[in-house]
Parts: C-alpha cells; sequence; structure tokens
C-alpha cells in the first residue's frame, strides 16, 4: 500500500536511536566518564575548572545541533530520572545546612555570608536591568545572574524550567553558556585580584612558611568542623555500606516529605522549582540530629551520593539541549555577562576585602569569593591555592569560604531566585 499513512523510507528515520530510562542513563554515566577523560587530555579545562559532567553532555547535545535539520533527531532520550537526580542534589544542599556549622565558623563567616547574598540579589538587579536595557523579560538577567553565576550549572538547569515557564525562550541554553562564562572567568580573574591586594597592600601571611593545598575539596575542608555521628553498622553488617544505605534512606526520605511541602506552597500560589520542600526538610533532620545525635548522619557520604546525582543530573540535562536556541540572544547575553564579570571583580577588589579585615586572608578570601561568585566552589578554593603557594598559608580563609561557597550560599540563593521568579513571573 501506499499513500499518506506509509511516508517513504529514508536512511535518517531507519537510524534513530531510542533509549530506554536505563540506557539513557547508561549513556550519561559514559558521557560522564568521557568528560573526565577530557579534562586529564586538555589541561585548559581543568585549569578552568570546567566540570567533567558538562563537558560529557555537551558532547551529545553539540552532536544534535550537527545533525539538526534532519528528518528525524539523533537520539531520543528518556529523562525520566533527570528530576529525581537534580531533588537529590539539592536535598543533599539542605543536609548542609548546620546551624551548628555557622555558629563554629565564627562570626567572619556570618558576616561573609550575609555579603554573598547581599551580592546574589545584586547581581540579578544588575541583570534584570540590562535585560530590560535591551527590550528583553528582566528574568532574562535574572537567569544571567545569581541564577547561573552564583549557583553554577546545577541550579540553572534545575530552575531553567520555570524561566521557560515565566516566558524565557531557551532558558536551558542560555543557563548553560551564563554558567560556562562563569566558570572561566571566576578563574581567570580571582587569582590576579587576590595577587593585586596582596601587592597593592604589601600584604603576607603571618608566619613565612609555604604550605601546599593540591586537590584541596571544600567538604574536606568543612567537614572536620561538623558535629559527629555514630557511623557504626550493626553486628555483622560492613560499615561502608551500612554509612551509605542509611544516609541515602535519610537522603529518600526528606526528597518523600519534602514532596508533601512544595504541593503545600503551591497550593499557596507560590512558584517554587520542586527541590525547595526537600531542601527544607533536610535542613531540618540535619539541625535536630544535630542537636540529638540521634541518626549519626555523615555529611561527607551524604555530599558523596549528592555529587554523584549532580554529576548525572547534569550531563542527562544537556545532552537534550538545543544550542541554536541561543544564536538570537547572544548579543545582550554577552553585555550582561561582561557587565557582571566586572561588578564581581569590584566587589572583590574594595567591599568585600574591606569587609573581612584588610588583610593577607582578608585579600585571599576575595579571590574565593570571585571564584564561587563567578564560577563553583572549585574556582574559590583553586584561586587561593594559588595564592597561598606563592604568598604563605591562609587558615582562616580556608575555612571561611568553604562554609560559604559549598554549603551555605546555594541554600539562601534558591529563595533569592524563587523571589524573582515570584515577583517578575
Amino acid at each position: 500500500m501506499t499513500g499518506a499513512n506509509h511516508p517513504p523510507h529514508t536512511g535518517r528515520r531507519g537510524s534513530l536511536l531510542k533509549f530506554d530510562l536505563i540506557q539513557t542513563v547508561a549513556l550519561a554515566g559514559v558521557m560522564l566518564f568521557v568528560g573526565y577523560g577530557l579534562r586529564r587530555l586538555l589541561p585548559p579545562l581543568s585549569r578552568y575548572n570546567v566540570p567533567a559532567p558538562v563537558i560529557g553532555g555537551l558532547l551529545v547535545s553539540l552532536a544534535t545541533l550537527v545533525t539538526r535539520g534532519t528528518e528525524e533527531p539523533l537520539l531520543v532520550l528518556d529523562s525520566t530520572l533527570q528530576t529525581p537526580l537534580m531533588v537529590a542534589f539539592f536535598t543533599s544542599v539542605g543536609f548542609a545546612a548546620s546551624l551548628s556549622l555557622l555558629r563554629r565558623g565564627g562570626p567572619q563567616v556570618l558576616l561573609f555570608f550575609t555579603a554573598a547574598t547581599a551580592f546574589a540579589v545584586t547581581q540579578n538587579l544588575l541583570g534584570g536591568g540590562l535585560a530590560l536595557a535591551f527590550g528583553l523579560d528582566p528574568l532574562f538577567g535574572v537567569l544571567a545572574g545569581s541564577t547561573t553565576l552564583t549557583g553554577g550549572p546545577a541550579t540553572g538547569l534545575a530552575f531553567a524550567p520555570f524561566f521557560e515557564e515565566a516566558g524565557v525562550p531557551g532558558a536551558a541554553t542560555v543557563a548553560v553558556a551564563a554558567a560556562m562564562m562563569g566558570i572561566v572567568m571566576g578563574g581567570v580573574i580571582g587569582g590576579p585580584i587576590g595577587t593585586w591586594l596582596i601587592e597593592r597592600y604589601h600584604l603576607r601571611a603571618e608566619t613565612g612558611q609555604l604550605v601546599r593545598h593540591s586537590h584541596l575539596a571544600a567538604t574536606d575542608v568543612v567537614e572536620s568542623q561538623l558535629p559527629g555521628g555514630s557511623t557504626e553498622p550493626p553486628p555483622g553488617e560492613d560499615r561502608g555500606s551500612y554509612l551509605l544505605l542509611k544516609n541515602g534512606v535519610a537522603i529518600l526520605v526528606a526528597m518523600w516529605i519534602g514532596g508533601w511541602v512544595s504541593r503545600g506552597f503551591g497550593a499557596l500560589g507560590l512558584t517554587l522549582p520542586s527541590y525547595i520542600g526537600a531542601m527544607l526538610v533536610a535542613a531540618a533532620i540535619r539541625n535536630l540530629d544535630d542537636r540529638t545525635r540521634m541518626l549519626g548522619l555523615s555529611q561527607q557520604v551524604i555530599d558523596d551520593l549528592g555529587s554523584a546525582s549532580l554529576s548525572l543530573f547534569i550531563v542527562l540535562a544537556l545532552m537534550t539541549l538545543q544550542l541554536w536556541e541561543i544564536a538570537a540572544l547572544a548579543l545582550p547575553l554577552i553585555v550582561i555577562l561582561v557587565a557582571q564579570v566586572g561588578l564581581i571583580a569590584l566587589i572583590c577588589r574594595w567591599p568585600i576585602f574591606r569587609l573581612m579585615g584588610r588583610d593577607y586572608e582578608s585579600a585571599v578570601m576575595s579571590a574565593g569569593f570571585c571564584g564561587f561568585m563567578l564560577g563553583t566552589t572549585a574556582n574559590a578554593m583553586a584561586n587561593m591555592e594559588s595564592l597561598v603557594e606563592r604568598y604563605g598559608p591562609a587558615p582562616r580563609a580556608f575555612l571561611v569560604v568553604p562554609i560559604v561557597g559549598a554549603f551555605f550560599i546555594d541554600f539562601t540563593n534558591a529563595v533569592i531566585i524563587t523571589i524573582f521568579l515570584n515577583l517578575l513571573g
């Protein structure tokens, strides 16, 4: 038979690849490790802290871009697990919101955290104002503000559907482009700003001993400051498996109860991403456990589970990215991002440096502030490492910056973005 119901066969239609849930997650895992491999092979990717999940996911989206215009898409993927993985990561962020950790960090942590929160709002005001100047929805500027700069690619991709619903076209693509530029610039300008402050004001470390913080991770720095809980398994149980199971179940329970909390907010007419409820519940569980030690949660294990979830979420989100959507928005996006980089550079050279004490440690903190307010906490740590290797140790900076950059700012930034969405959406 012939006719409209039976179109002629084409090579492209025959080569269409449809992946089920397991195949999609497996492909994401493979591309994640491709990203790790490319970071090792191409030193600039590692030097500027470009995340391996971003590299792997973008390779698939680039392949989709190259084959665009053919009769069928290159891949049809099952993204069922994308949202649960995203919620799991932000739930792990909620578990890090320990008030006892904030107290242990001392007044400087609270001061640094307050400044980061205030300037995250400033990023959105600047971005929204410039977007209006281009005749665009101010939410476009919010997306190129704290959503992707302070928040990074994970927060940008998590909030992208809400920006799409509010009228920002190609939100996911814009989010990735803004986050990538932020990551690069956060690594490029942070070290020079710290160096300028140190040399301009003739600052030196309290001791002349040079130290190295090779591959120092923010979670390693902070873990020792959190209250400890019992990690001993029941008799006959493997300790590692027991810790993974206990903390994994804690994340799942927070996600379960958090779903009810998010639906309650929705009933009140509030536009909230699905993970907000889980973050709030996780924070409540964490602070209850800090006081009672009933659960004996391990933040290190929770962070590891959250990091694995985040990596797979980013790859899954980027594999379906439509890169061509950003072409018409390139000029306003570039202008907004250049202005954002200038804003953070100015902030680090003046108010942050003065606010934190105008000493050597303050200069190192300013470099770290630049890293996580434009890129990621990895940028912040790398910026500070480059300074202490040359000028000497800065133990206070290596306590304050990770607590704020890796733990608390993600929590308040989600609230800030939500407020802007509800006010401007």
